[in-house]
């Protein structure tokens, strides 16, 4: 940590829903000279009670933000996170709102030339970096359950079978995060438990039918020398390697055991007392639970090789490490850089890595309820239906399975010369000469298209059953492209008609901007808005349209920053 200059932040840190106050140390090389720093009391503070606390302050929280609260350095030095958002909302002329008084340049540069300036001597920078409070390590990752696909999944690749049951769960929550892998919503109740017994006897019926003798899943049988104990005991060892994700303890074998051996004194076959104890396994904890032990101490620290498989393959497939993975990971190499790297590529080539794009993107672009909760007007929309919302996912997802798995630009998620598409499909882009149901890749000569932004199921996720919403897409790009936070609007917002077939003769676009003459939601619109009506040019299912309603498509905008664009 050695620089001639630091600042220490102090914020919090989400990690995997376990929040946890840290100081933030990042040192950079900023001018060790101090001569012309601007200084808080005397220079900054003016230029935030004259434009700042009137709409941010105690009585007055417009966008969860009191400013009034910093009076001295030492106090905006305990919340530089929050000067460094507000210094991006003056630099990208977000704020103050343009009907507001507005700072000149001068005072503009002043006040942004003070964010960059914030720091402490180098001394300090060392002490802070070496105090135990420094430590990068962010608390326990807490276990979680297995969302309802991955555990599908997980017994598709245990048992080597094809068997649906993730609609007989409950959906999962995403906890606020956007994510159902998200520990802290991953509950289990009594219904799920029964649940769990009665699929895990569906499951081992499945891979092990009534009169079965031998089985891969059964990796010993009795014989000459091997008592049914004692083989039960090889079997079940192995089984439950795969099923915990981790080479099981003696202990845990011979409980396991003691239920075969109890099955198999009262006359059930071999094969039969086993899969009692298979049944057991498969609603452990230590199956439906993704678990990491304890750390002797805080601090940062190698993770097992288990647990790093566990964390790679439920991220790229989405379902349990494989036998090579599980051989790593016990040989202690899966933490070697050319190791870990080579199995990264290895699992993105395989089938299987298709859960990165079914499951993680269509999650992060909001997409997952297309279809359900987000549906468009049956009437106004024939041509939407089931088939058509699962096609359009199955496009994002597999131009985001593309780009990882050839290793190309990120870019192309947000601006491709190609795309997946099947004829039904094809048909609401206007695409000609793609036949047959099954998605292929479609070379795109419309700049209009390629990317998220162009794709059905996000323009159709972010609009009305009746009508677009440029209020939605805006502020779908702002958060899942931007990674900003858009605030819940105040409750006296009013609301826009829910179709745009109205008779009084104005546009979306006018009846925005009366909607928008309210102080407390211009800030937020004029920054949503502007992206929005960006994308007008599709109407509620992601088609190109040049006019609505006998009205020519108007998909101009200005930037709060003065930049337009159409």
């Amino acid at each position: 940590m050695k620089s001639s200059s630091c600042k220490v932040v102090t914020g919090r840190i989400n990690y995997r829903r376990a929040t946890f106050a840290v100081p933030l140390l990042i040192c950079a090389g900023f001018s060790a000279s101090g001569a012309a720093d601007p200084v808080f009391e005397t220079d900054v503070l003016p230029i935030v009670s004259r434009y700042c606390v009137d709409c941010h302050n105690a009585d007055i929280t417009r966008g969860d933000l009191n400013i009034e609260r910093f009076e001295t350095t030492d106090m905006a030095l305990d919340s530089i996170a929050v000067w460094q958002r507000i210094g991006k909302r003056i630099q990208n002329g977000e704020m103050p709102p343009k009907k507001s008084d507005q700072p000149t340049q001068e005072e503009r540069d002043l006040f942004l030339k003070w964010i960059e300036s914030l720091k402490v001597d180098s001394a300090d920078c060392d002490r802070l970096a070496n105090e135990e409070s420094m430590s990068w390590f962010p608390g326990y990752v807490m276990s979680r359950r297995l969302n309802r696909l991955e555990y599908e999944n997980t017994l598709r690749d245990l048992l080597f079978i094809e068997i649906d049951v993730a609609d007989q769960f409950p959906a999962d929550g995403a906890g606020g995060e956007g994510f159902d892998n998200n520990g802290s919503s991953l509950f289990l109740s009594a219904i799920q438990i029964e649940k769990y017994l009665d699929v895990a006897d569906q499951a081992i019926e499945t891979a092990l039918p009534p009169g079965i003798t031998e089985s891969p899943l059964i990796a010993a049988t009795p014989g000459i020398g091997r008592s049914p104990r004692n083989a039960a005991e090889t079997a079940l060892s192995e089984f439950l390697a795969r099923a915990w994700r981790r080479p099981a303890e003696q202990e845990e074998v011979a409980r396991l055991a003691d239920m075969f051996s109890d099955a198999y004194r009262r006359g059930d076959s071999y094969v039969e007392s086993i899969k009692l104890a298979y049944k057991a396994a498969l609603v452990s904890p230590h199956f439906l639970f993704l678990a990491e032990p304890e750390p002797a101490e805080p601090g940062t620290y190698a993770l097992g090789g288990h647990p790093l498989a566990a964390r790679l393959s439920y991220f790229l497939w989405g379902s349990m490490p494989d036998a090579e993975l599980t051989a790593l990971a016990g040989e202690g190499r899966l933490q070697e850089d050319d190791v870990l790297r080579a199995q990264v590529f290895r699992m993105l080539a395989d089938p299987k890595a298709g859960a990165l794009g079914e499951m993680f993107a269509t999650q992060w672009l909001g997409i997952t309820q297309l279809g359900e909760t987000t549906r468009p007007d049956a009437e106004r929309f024939p041509e939407f239906d089931d088939t058509l919302a699962d096609l359009m996912r199955a496009e994002a997802a597999l131009v985001f399975n593309r780009v990882f798995r050839e290793d190309r630009s990120l870019i192309e998620l947000i601006d491709a010369d190609y795309t997946y598409a099947n004829d039904r499909l094809a048909a609401i882009y206007g695409l000609d000469g793609i036949e047959g149901s099954d998605m292929r890749v479609v070379d795109l000569t419309d700049a209009s298209r390629g990317g998220v932004l162009g794709m059905a199921a996000v323009l159709t996720a972010t609009s009305h059953p009746l009508r677009t919403s440029p209020v939605l897409r805006g502020k779908w790009v702002l958060e899942q492209l931007l990674g900003d936070n858009v605030p819940p609007p105040p409750p006296d917002a009013g609301t826009l008609p829910e179709d745009d077939h109205q008779a009084d003769g104005l546009t979306l676009r006018e009846r925005m901007e009366a909607h928008r003459e309210n102080p407390d939601c211009a800030s937020c619109h004029a920054r949503m808005d502007p992206i929005g009506f960006g994308l007008e040019s599709f109407d509620p299912i992601g088609r190109w349209r040049t006019e609505q309603a006998g009205q020519p498509i108007d998909a101009t905008g200005e930037l709060p920053s003065g930049e337009s664009f159409d």
